[in-house]
């Protein structure tokens, strides 16, 4: 009698420290302390300092080729961005690649479509998964860096507001 009230005490006691932590946590909870800052995070001054590098390249193209001021810069909401990065993966997967990053291309309407305005579109980017079951151990064989082959890309982003204004907004 004694085992099985100590077993029954120990279910007891397990059952309510299983139920605190899985009723008490959420990504919510999870301290913006625990966030750990990318490769390649650079800060407001050098985003700064890029972007007047750029502001020469900028204007020769404007006043000498297109005579008029040009998009500088394109906007995505963090939905869209989120939906794109899930449907991208998920679409890779499909087409036999396991998606390792996005990357980002400068583009330009056709005159008829956006008085020709620079646009900018992403595209995921991955390798050739080798097996079938698709195991990430023996997925990739390359850097995965390449585009690709028949993944959508996603454009359709705003211009900046106003667009053709340098960083920051």
């Amino acid at each position: 009698m004694k085992k099985i009230s100590l077993f029954l005490l120990g279910v007891f006691i397990g059952a309510f420290v299983t139920y605190y932590f899985f009723t008490n946590s959420s990504v919510a909870d999870t301290p913006i302390t625990d966030v750990v800052p990318p490769k390649g995070l650079i800060t407001p001054q050098k985003a700064k300092m890029l972007d007047e590098a750029f502001d020469s390249r900028h204007a020769l193209i404007s006043k000498s080729i297109v005579m008029r001021p040009d998009n500088r810069s394109t906007w995505w909401s963090l939905e869209d961005m989120q939906k794109y990065l899930a449907y991208a993966e998920k679409e890779s997967a499909d087409l036999g690649y396991t998606m390792t990053g996005v990357r980002v291309y400068l583009g330009a309407y056709p005159t008829v479509e956006e008085v020709g305005y620079t646009t900018m579109f992403l595209v995921p980017t991955g390798a050739k998964d080798l097996s079938k079951a698709g195991s990430t151990f023996f997925s990739m064989t390359q850097d995965g860096k390449g585009d690709i082959p028949g993944g959508s890309g996603l454009n359709d982003g705003g211009m900046g507001n106003p667009p053709f204004v340098s960083y920051p907004q």
